[in-house]
């Protein structure tokens, strides 16, 4: 089986192996949900991926399972029961076996360190991430209450989180902007200047040596590659007036016919889940090209992501809320899985 990988950090590959044996009750209708209550501070991603289930395939039919018990932003609480999707409380009897390969990052943080192998839909493509800024550079700051948010560590944030599950899709993955934090479950998330350039550069302070230095690392990558399916994504956090409230929007090079198709694929997928989950709200994202330094030299199809404005405070929630954060990564990783299945 193809392992993926992020490049120059531990994994282990563990495979467990457990033998369930599932009684039969004669009286069985219908089968019922299992249904678990969530640890303190805990959302969806984590409570799903705690109960054996893959948050990327699941995540929107818990949400719908469970829509009358959550609160704002798709929170828990705690001692509220919740259905867990694609399980059962009882099950009709038969003896199965169940393989879980499992492979440890600690670039993911000790929480999410280790990765269930879910599917292989992903195998055979390499994705270079790359979130936008940091080291000297926060990139975007926007104000939420007391709180300065700053664009570097939420487009970290949400980067992670996708790289996590197109991993776990049987993808290759390199995070080109890396630092130690690890996914953070914080809404608040305090700047810092540790983030490197892969595979352990200092990220210098001048912006066009930070564009270049970043690309060329993708480059370098891609030769060794050379001849698979691979994507650069490069994800931002737009600034604009407080009054401007924006969808998530994609950017190509104008060159780039794959690129194009690629970002109007993300679009899609973006449209077809705000229409599920909240209809008649409408989705107003574009794919449009630009002139962007590494979108433009970077030699694998690019695609660039601005995830919304860090001034507006609609938008905000889709940063400051960790469920909403693993939407857009989950959101995403849908979107790439239709791209390396039809315009590979």
């Amino acid at each position: 089986m193809f392992v993926s990988n992020i490049h120059n950090y531990k994994s282990k590959r563990i495979i467990l192996t457990f033998f369930l044996i599932l009684l039969f009750s004669p009286f069985l209708l219908k089968a019922q949900h299992k249904e678990v209550s969530p640890e303190k501070g805990e959302g969806i991603y984590r409570l799903l991926t705690r109960n054996g289930l893959s948050a990327s395939k699941y995540m929107d039919a818990f949400i719908e399972l469970n829509k009358d018990r959550l609160g704002k932003g798709n929170c828990l609480f705690t001692g509220v029961k919740y259905k867990l999707p694609g399980t059962s409380a009882e099950a009709p009897a038969s003896e199965a076996t169940t393989t879980r390969e499992i492979m440890q990052f600690d670039i993911f943080g000790e929480k999410y360190k280790e990765v269930e192998i879910t599917g292989n839909r992903l195998e055979g493509a390499v994705y270079y991430l790359v979130a936008g800024h940091g080291g000297p550079d926060p990139g975007a700051i926007g104000i939420y209450g007391n709180h300065k948010l700053c664009e570097d560590e939420y487009a970290y944030d949400v980067t992670l989180r996708l790289a996590r599950n197109l991993i776990g899709e049987g993808a290759t993955v390199y995070m080109i902007t890396r630092d130690n934090n690890g996914i953070r479950d914080d809404s608040y998330l305090p700047p810092d200047k540790s983030e490197k350039c892969y595979p352990n550069l200092r990220i210098p302070i001048n912006h066009l040596r930070r564009l270049r230095q970043r690309t060329n690392a993708v480059n370098l990558l891609y030769q060794k590659h050379k001849g698979r399916f691979q994507r650069m994504i490069a994800i931002h956090l737009d600034s604009r007036s407080r009054g401007e409230n924006i969808d998530v929007f994609f950017y190509h090079d104008r060159r780039s016919n794959n690129g194009r198709k690629a970002a109007i694929t993300l679009q899609k997928t973006f449209k077809e889940k705000y229409d599920h989950h909240q209809p008649g709200r409408g989705y107003r994202g574009t794919v449009s090209s630009r002139n962007l330094y590494v979108v433009r030299n970077t030699y694998p199809v690019a695609i660039y992501i601005e995830l919304g404005n860090i001034n507006h405070y609609r938008d905000q929630q889709r940063f400051i809320l960790t469920n909403n954060r693993q939407a857009l990564a989950n959101w995403l990783t849908e979107g790439l899985i239709t791209d390396f299945e039809t315009n590979k």
